[in-house]
């Protein structure tokens, strides 16, 4: 009952107009939409919102692969530095190492100074490299580990167990998870035996 008067009112609109604008109005008026063209709308909606869905994950991924990739810049863009400092660090440590007791018990006090001096300025430098995420390791009486170790050769050894480090020449560094350099060491290898008679 309610729709007839509606209805009245619409007819008395359009006959209130003149002859030419009646169809526009009547072409504004609501029309039934065919299933077909509501099924159609509804499928390009959850086209829409599958592809929106899938953007915001990519965005998501993108923005994970950008703070990772930040944060790796930061822990380990002092690599390539790091990897020329550790040649001075070894020339000061080779240095310290041709100075046996004897030589030091002998010197007087302004070779003393020296070589305080040169000692100081080493750890110095280690604690430095320390800050920035570089940490010396020297592997000795481990087990030889070809991640972390570059084995020069192998000696006789009945001290260390075969398989281990019974000798580093040079220590290693790492940087935060990651391999700056590996330590060189001699391996052990079991002790020849004795042949029998």
């Amino acid at each position: 009952m309610t729709d007839k008067p509606a209805a009245n009112d619409d007819a008395a609109k359009l006959e209130g107009l003149p002859e030419g604008e009646a169809p526009a109005v009547a072409a504004a008026a609501p029309q039934l939409v065919p299933a077909e063209q509501v099924t159609a709308a509804l499928e390009a909606a959850a086209e829409f919102k599958d592809k929106h869905l899938r953007l915001l994950a990519e965005m998501e991924n993108l923005r994970r692969r950008t703070e990772k990739e930040v944060a790796d810049a930061r822990q380990y863009g002092v690599s390539r530095f790091a990897g020329d400092v550790l040649a001075v660090a070894d020339n000061m440590h080779r240095a310290l190492a041709t100075l046996d007791e004897e030589v030091r018990a002998g010197a007087d006090a302004k070779l003393i100074s020296l070589i305080e001096g040169v000692e100081l300025t080493e750890r110095e430098l280690l604690k430095t490299l320390e800050k920035h995420g570089v940490k010396k390791f020297t592997p000795q009486g481990e087990k030889f580990d070809p991640n972390l170790h570059q084995a020069m050769y192998e000696v006789p050894n009945s001290d260390v167990p075969a398989g281990h480090v019974a000798q580093v020449i040079q220590s290693g560094y790492m940087i935060g998870e990651r391999m700056l350099r590996p330590a060189l060491v001699g391996v052990s290898k079991p002790a020849a035996k004795a042949a029998s008679n």
